[in-house]
């Protein structure tokens, strides 16, 4: 695997207007040169649209594995560029789906901290243009993830990305995603106090989930 580094900064290109009620989106980000200021709430010359859903401290830096982009694009038949994913930072190197929740990554001299998966909605639908792709997005679980700024700077295309403190817990982006392994999920705000009330949401639905398919399993059986 290359040395973990930034391919490309990307910042919003051009707002779009999308079908439902969020109306317009953020979603077009493009790369930009040279070193972009990186702030608690994002980066200078970025924003997002849907503030009830997207952004905030918790999800100012979203990045995107290179290598995760390239499985898509073979099975897309396409090329996803920089920027595609609605990603900040295009990575490669390290396995960013499976990034370790409370983790301290070192890019250029910002911290970053991760903080959440992303979650596909309507508007990464609309813009991807493959049919049921947040469903196979879903289902493949390479999210990327969402960061907290721990210290601000800037970030530049060429940076290397250090990861200077991972918690023992291990519980990864990936897994509060997909919710698979509840036992381990459950003790997660117990053992990382940086947990946002997102997150928090995330995993109680899981819960409900796993409920019910025990209810239904259960009905079932009798």
């Amino acid at each position: 695997m290359t040395d973990p580094r930034v391919l490309a900064v990307c910042v919003v290109h051009a707002e779009l207007e999308v079908p439902g009620r969020v109306g317009r989106t953020a979603i077009d980000k493009r790369p930009v040169p040279g070193r972009v200021r990186v702030g608690t709430l994002g980066l200078a010359g970025d924003h997002v649209c849907d503030t009830a859903h997207h952004g905030g401290t918790h999800q100012a830096v979203y990045a995107y594995a290179e290598e995760d982009a390239r499985r898509w694009a073979g099975e897309l038949g396409r090329e996803l560029p920089a920027g595609w994913f609605g990603e900040n930072l295009r990575l490669t190197g390290l396995p960013v789906s499976d990034a370790v929740l409370g983790a301290h990554w070192r890019i250029g001299d910002t911290l970053l901290e991760v903080s959440a998966p992303r979650v596909p909605c309507a508007t990464f639908q609309h813009w991807s243009g493959a049919a049921q792709w947040v469903k196979r997005f879903t289902l493949r679980s390479d999210t990327g993830c969402y960061f907290r700024v721990l210290e601000e700077g800037a970030i530049g295309a060429g940076d290397p990305v250090e990861v200077v403190y991972e918690p023992a817990h291990g519980i990864t982006v990936r897994d509060v995603f997909t919710g698979a392994d509840m036992d381990r999920l459950t003790r997660l705000p117990d053992v990382e106090p940086t947990v946002s009330d997102d997150i928090r949401k995330q995993i109680a639905r899981h819960a409900r989930r796993h409920a019910a398919t025990a209810g239904t399993t259960t009905g079932a059986a009798r």
